[in-house]
Protein backbone atom coordinates (compact mmCIF):
# COMPACT_ATOMS: atom_id res chain seq x y z
CA UNK A 1 0.00 0.00 0.00
CA UNK A 2 1.19 3.69 -1.08
CA UNK A 3 0.35 6.27 1.64
CA UNK A 4 -0.61 9.25 0.49
CA UNK A 5 -0.37 12.39 2.80
CA UNK A 6 -3.46 14.68 2.30
CA UNK A 7 -1.71 17.75 3.68
CA UNK A 8 1.47 20.03 3.26
CA UNK A 9 2.27 20.59 6.54
CA UNK A 10 5.93 19.85 6.95
CA UNK A 11 5.41 19.07 10.51
CA UNK A 12 3.03 16.08 9.51
CA UNK A 13 5.90 14.86 7.58
CA UNK A 14 8.28 15.07 10.33
CA UNK A 15 5.95 13.05 12.56
CA UNK A 16 5.12 10.57 9.97
CA UNK A 17 9.28 10.42 9.69
CA UNK A 18 9.14 9.76 13.72
CA UNK A 19 6.87 6.77 12.37
CA UNK A 20 9.48 5.66 9.89
CA UNK A 21 7.21 6.36 7.39
CA UNK A 22 8.29 8.61 4.19
CA UNK A 23 4.65 9.65 2.06
CA UNK A 24 4.75 8.54 -1.44
CA UNK A 25 3.18 11.15 -2.42
CA UNK A 26 1.93 14.58 -1.23
CA UNK A 27 -1.02 15.74 -2.30
CA UNK A 28 -3.46 18.70 -0.02
CA UNK A 29 -7.01 18.61 -0.21
CA UNK A 30 -8.53 22.19 -1.46
CA UNK A 31 -11.37 22.84 0.85
CA UNK A 32 -13.59 25.48 2.32
CA UNK A 33 -12.02 25.42 6.02
CA UNK A 34 -14.69 27.89 7.35
CA UNK A 35 -16.76 26.74 10.51
CA UNK A 36 -20.08 26.06 9.88
CA UNK A 37 -22.29 28.72 12.14
CA UNK A 38 -22.83 27.42 15.36
CA UNK A 39 -20.30 24.22 14.47
CA UNK A 40 -18.38 23.09 17.84
CA UNK A 41 -15.00 22.49 17.46
CA UNK A 42 -14.92 19.07 17.78
CA UNK A 43 -17.79 18.56 15.31
CA UNK A 44 -15.56 21.60 13.00
CA UNK A 45 -12.34 19.63 13.54
CA UNK A 46 -13.45 16.18 12.50
CA UNK A 47 -15.45 17.66 9.64
CA UNK A 48 -12.15 18.79 8.41
CA UNK A 49 -9.92 15.68 8.59
CA UNK A 50 -12.82 13.60 7.04
CA UNK A 51 -13.41 16.24 3.96
CA UNK A 52 -9.81 16.22 2.94
CA UNK A 53 -9.73 12.74 2.61
CA UNK A 54 -12.84 12.43 0.80
CA UNK A 55 -11.70 15.40 -1.61
CA UNK A 56 -8.72 13.21 -2.47
CA UNK A 57 -9.33 10.66 -5.00
CA UNK A 58 -7.74 7.26 -4.04
CA UNK A 59 -6.42 4.29 -5.70
CA UNK A 60 -7.11 0.51 -4.79
CA UNK A 61 -3.10 0.64 -3.61
CA UNK A 62 -3.29 3.80 -1.77
CA UNK A 63 -3.71 5.09 1.80
CA UNK A 64 -4.96 8.38 2.29
CA UNK A 65 -3.80 10.40 5.77
CA UNK A 66 -5.44 13.58 6.66
CA UNK A 67 -5.83 15.58 10.06
CA UNK A 68 -6.71 18.88 10.95
CA UNK A 69 -5.78 20.78 14.18
CA UNK A 70 -7.55 23.78 15.90
CA UNK A 71 -7.35 25.38 19.08
CA UNK A 72 -10.47 25.99 21.30
CA UNK A 73 -10.75 28.51 24.21
CA UNK A 74 -14.36 28.10 25.46
CA UNK A 75 -16.86 27.93 22.71
CA UNK A 76 -14.32 29.94 20.02
CA UNK A 77 -12.57 28.11 17.59
CA UNK A 78 -9.01 29.46 16.98
CA UNK A 79 -7.62 28.77 13.80
CA UNK A 80 -4.40 30.06 12.21
CA UNK A 81 -4.22 33.76 12.30
CA UNK A 82 -5.11 36.32 9.24
CA UNK A 83 -2.34 38.69 10.29
CA UNK A 84 -0.44 39.68 13.59
CA UNK A 85 -3.02 41.90 15.16
CA UNK A 86 -5.05 38.91 15.10
CA UNK A 87 -1.94 36.39 16.56
CA UNK A 88 -1.88 38.49 19.26
CA UNK A 89 -5.30 38.64 20.34
CA UNK A 90 -5.17 34.60 20.50
CA UNK A 91 -2.01 34.92 22.54
CA UNK A 92 -3.92 37.33 24.73
CA UNK A 93 -6.99 35.46 24.96
CA UNK A 94 -4.55 31.87 25.61
CA UNK A 95 -2.82 33.78 28.56
CA UNK A 96 -2.88 32.07 31.68
CA UNK A 97 -5.22 29.76 31.04
CA UNK A 98 -6.08 26.31 29.92
CA UNK A 99 -7.23 25.21 26.32
CA UNK A 100 -8.02 22.40 24.45
CA UNK A 101 -6.06 21.57 21.08
CA UNK A 102 -8.15 19.17 19.07
CA UNK A 103 -6.52 17.04 16.59
CA UNK A 104 -8.61 14.95 13.69
CA UNK A 105 -6.93 12.34 11.90
CA UNK A 106 -8.61 10.56 8.66
CA UNK A 107 -7.30 7.22 6.84
CA UNK A 108 -9.29 6.45 3.85
CA UNK A 109 -8.91 3.49 1.56
CA UNK A 110 -10.72 2.46 -1.90
CA UNK A 111 -12.74 0.31 1.13
CA UNK A 112 -13.53 2.91 3.58
CA UNK A 113 -12.52 5.82 5.94
CA UNK A 114 -11.47 5.63 9.32
CA UNK A 115 -11.04 8.56 11.93
CA UNK A 116 -9.51 9.39 15.58
CA UNK A 117 -9.90 12.96 17.60
CA UNK A 118 -7.57 13.45 20.26
CA UNK A 119 -8.52 16.33 22.39
CA UNK A 120 -5.32 17.81 24.60
CA UNK A 121 -5.42 20.23 27.02
CA UNK A 122 -2.82 22.78 27.24
CA UNK A 123 -2.10 25.40 30.18
CA UNK A 124 -0.39 28.62 29.14
CA UNK A 125 1.66 30.45 31.73
CA UNK A 126 0.35 34.83 31.92
CA UNK A 127 2.37 36.17 28.89
CA UNK A 128 3.91 39.39 29.66
CA UNK A 129 3.92 42.59 26.80
CA UNK A 130 7.83 41.37 25.70
CA UNK A 131 7.05 37.34 25.33
CA UNK A 132 4.09 38.25 23.35
CA UNK A 133 5.85 41.19 21.21
CA UNK A 134 8.78 38.82 20.99
CA UNK A 135 6.78 35.51 19.90
CA UNK A 136 5.30 37.91 17.34
CA UNK A 137 8.36 39.64 16.18
CA UNK A 138 9.23 35.98 15.59
CA UNK A 139 7.03 34.76 12.80
CA UNK A 140 6.24 31.59 14.22
CA UNK A 141 2.66 32.46 14.86
CA UNK A 142 2.22 32.14 10.94
CA UNK A 143 0.15 28.87 9.68
CA UNK A 144 -0.16 27.80 13.12
CA UNK A 145 -3.55 26.85 15.03
CA UNK A 146 -4.01 29.75 17.86
CA UNK A 147 -1.36 31.32 16.99
CA UNK A 148 1.86 29.48 18.44
CA UNK A 149 3.77 26.11 17.87
CA UNK A 150 4.63 24.40 20.57
CA UNK A 151 7.65 22.66 19.29
CA UNK A 152 9.25 26.01 18.54
CA UNK A 153 9.56 29.27 21.21
CA UNK A 154 5.51 29.04 21.94
CA UNK A 155 6.69 25.64 24.19
CA UNK A 156 7.96 28.54 26.65
CA UNK A 157 4.48 29.27 27.10
CA UNK A 158 3.21 25.64 28.12
CA UNK A 159 4.54 24.78 31.08
CA UNK A 160 2.10 21.58 31.18
CA UNK A 161 -0.30 19.43 28.94
CA UNK A 162 -2.09 16.54 29.42
CA UNK A 163 -2.49 14.37 26.46
CA UNK A 164 -0.76 13.79 22.93
CA UNK A 165 2.05 16.28 22.45
CA UNK A 166 2.59 15.27 18.81
CA UNK A 167 -1.77 15.76 18.47
CA UNK A 168 -0.68 19.55 19.12
CA UNK A 169 1.89 19.91 16.70
CA UNK A 170 -0.47 18.34 14.18
CA UNK A 171 -0.88 14.44 13.96
CA UNK A 172 -1.27 12.30 17.37
CA UNK A 173 1.66 9.57 16.62
CA UNK A 174 -0.36 6.38 18.90
CA UNK A 175 -3.78 6.97 17.29
CA UNK A 176 -2.22 8.00 13.67
CA UNK A 177 0.14 4.47 13.47
CA UNK A 178 -2.95 2.45 14.84
CA UNK A 179 -5.06 4.01 11.55
CA UNK A 180 -2.66 3.49 9.05
CA UNK A 181 -1.78 -0.45 10.50
CA UNK A 182 -5.49 -0.80 10.15
CA UNK A 183 -5.46 0.23 6.55
CA UNK A 184 -2.21 -1.99 6.19
CA UNK A 185 0.89 0.75 6.56
CA UNK A 186 3.27 -0.08 9.15
CA UNK A 187 5.83 2.11 10.07
CA UNK A 188 9.11 1.79 12.24
CA UNK A 189 9.60 4.50 14.99
CA UNK A 190 12.84 5.99 14.85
Amino acid sequence: MKLILGSASPRRRELLAQLGLEPHEVRPADIDETPLKGERARDYVSRMAREKAMALNVAPDEVILSADTTVTAGRRILGKPEDEKEAAEFLWLLSGRRHHVLTAVAVRTAAGLRERLVDTVVKFKPLSNAEVNGYLGSGEWRGKAGGYAIQGRGGAFVPWIQGSFTAVVGLPLAETAALLASAGIDGEPT
